[in-house]
């Protein structure tokens, strides 16, 4: 029987997570198993989390496991690309498995750029341009150094696939970012390796990119009209700010949209063309946003949190100049990624926000009435979720960030019964 290749964590360091202690935690390769990675089957004893109570209205199949995941996306093939913490992208399919090798095939893609995994960096979000099958186009984001310290960018290459060249079997393509380059930098770029954000969402009509910037944990750079920090922004599908941003004119850089956030990791359109976003509050005061052209939602000078030095911030409230969120948590959940659920497997299910929970260990739906938000169901997922992603049979995808047991796994959630 083929030997897995074990892997040792060392000890761990602390860093901050979107303000919240978290084990970053840095792994020995004892031995490795290229492009291989064992996978479990919803078949066998892993495939069925023993932890789901049988009130859960999904199950649970544990398909792989990967090294701290940060995103993924679905290839039209059905095939997924997978972000990790420390850099590689992964090309992998949940659909091939090679019994003679005893798992799932697995390759890392070239013509990555280079990260800074430092704290709260790594090689975020991955988005297929909204033209992919003709022009094969992926979008990336991620942290990394530059003039004046650390700030998160965004870049594009094209898809390709190439003969390997190797013996045995299997001997898969080689995939490729092509032509990588990158296509817009946040500004500016500061000390830290805190609240990048970098989650990237195309508007319907596929002509605008829009492109989320932490606050750094530096606070009133998220209402500093020159800064892109603390903002979501509208791009060309280029990377250069899109012509008509609201703000603009009245002196802001050219390519925000809205202003007023905190750490940003979640950003999703829904059915009629509204932008949702969820971002990570202070101590307290995590949120669900309602995202309209150049509104000030509030932060640092107001938020449903607190400091975490005990200051107070004060709370929304109407009448003070501020978009309050649609829905906000105290205790907090930490939120991660965000998914508008538009499939029809869960069928009771379609038109809700789910979000992935870090700190809760959690998978959170939010239900969508019109403009309106409101909490729905949560439920205790035993581990990390760093990501929510919906797979092409309308099943829910979700990866957790590599803690508390897992590497990082990849698990398929599908209706109970």
């Amino acid at each position: 029987m083929l030997s897995i290749a074990l892997r040792l964590r060392s000890e761990p360091a602390l860093g901050l997570i979107g303000g919240r202690t978290e084990k970053i935690v840095t792994r020995t390769f004892i031995a490795a198993l290229p492009l291989i990675l064992i996978a479990c089957s919803a078949d066998n004893a892993t495939g069925q989390n023993a932890a789901d109570a049988p009130a859960k209205p999904f199950k649970t199949a544990t398909i792989a496991d990967f090294d701290s995941p940060w995103a993924m996306t679905f290839l039209p093939d059905g095939r997924a690309l997978v972000t990790e913490k420390a850099g590689e992208m992964i090309l992998f399919d949940p659909k091939n498995v090679d019994q003679s090798w005893g798992g799932k095939i697995r390759v890392q893609i070239q013509g990555r750029p280079k990260v800074d995994s430092e704290g709260q960096g790594a090689l975020m979000d991955v988005v297929l341009h909204p033209q992919f099958t003709q022009n094969r186009i992926v979008y990336l984001s991620w942290s990394e150094q530059g003039p004046g310290g650390k700030g998160v960018a965004l870049g594009k290459g094209e898809f390709s696939e190439a003969p390997s060249v190797c013996t045995g079997q299997p001997c898969p393509k080689q995939p490729i970012l092509k032509n990588f380059q990158i296509i817009f930098r946040a500004s500016p770029y500061v000390e830290g390796d805190g609240h990048y954000s970098g989650r990237i969402a195309f508007s319907p009509d596929g002509k605008y990119l829009f492109f989320t910037n932490g606050e750094r944990q530096k606070f009133d750079p998220a209402q500093d009209p020159k800064a892109t920090l603390g903002k979501v922004l509208r791009l060309n599908l280029d990377g250069t700010p899109a012509a008509g941003n609201p703000l603009a004119a009245q002196g802001f850089h050219p390519a925000v949209w809205s202003y007023g956030h905190r750490n940003l990791l979640g950003i999703a359109f829904d059915a009629d063309g509204r932008l949702w976003e969820q971002e990570m509050g202070p101590k307290g005061g995590d949120e669900v946003n309602l995202i309209k052209p150049g509104l000030n939602y509030g932060y640092p000078k107001v938020s449903n949190g607190s400091h975490y030095d005990g200051r107070d911030i004060p709370d929304h409230a109407p009448g003070d100049g501020f978009e309050a969120p649609k829905v906000s948590w105290n205790p907090v959940i930490s939120p991660g990624g965000l998914l508008y659920y538009s499939g029809n497997l869960f069928p009771a299910w379609k038109g809700s926000l789910f979000i992935g929970g870090l700190s809760s260990k959690a998978l959170v739906r939010v239900k969508l009435d019109g403009d309106k938000a409101s909490k729905a169901d949560q439920w205790d997922m035993g581990a990390r979720i760093r990501e929510v992603e919906q797979g092409p049979d309308g099943a829910l995808w979700v990866l957790e960030d590599g803690d508390d047991g897992s590497q990082g796994r990849l698990l398929k959630l599908t209706p109970a019964g």
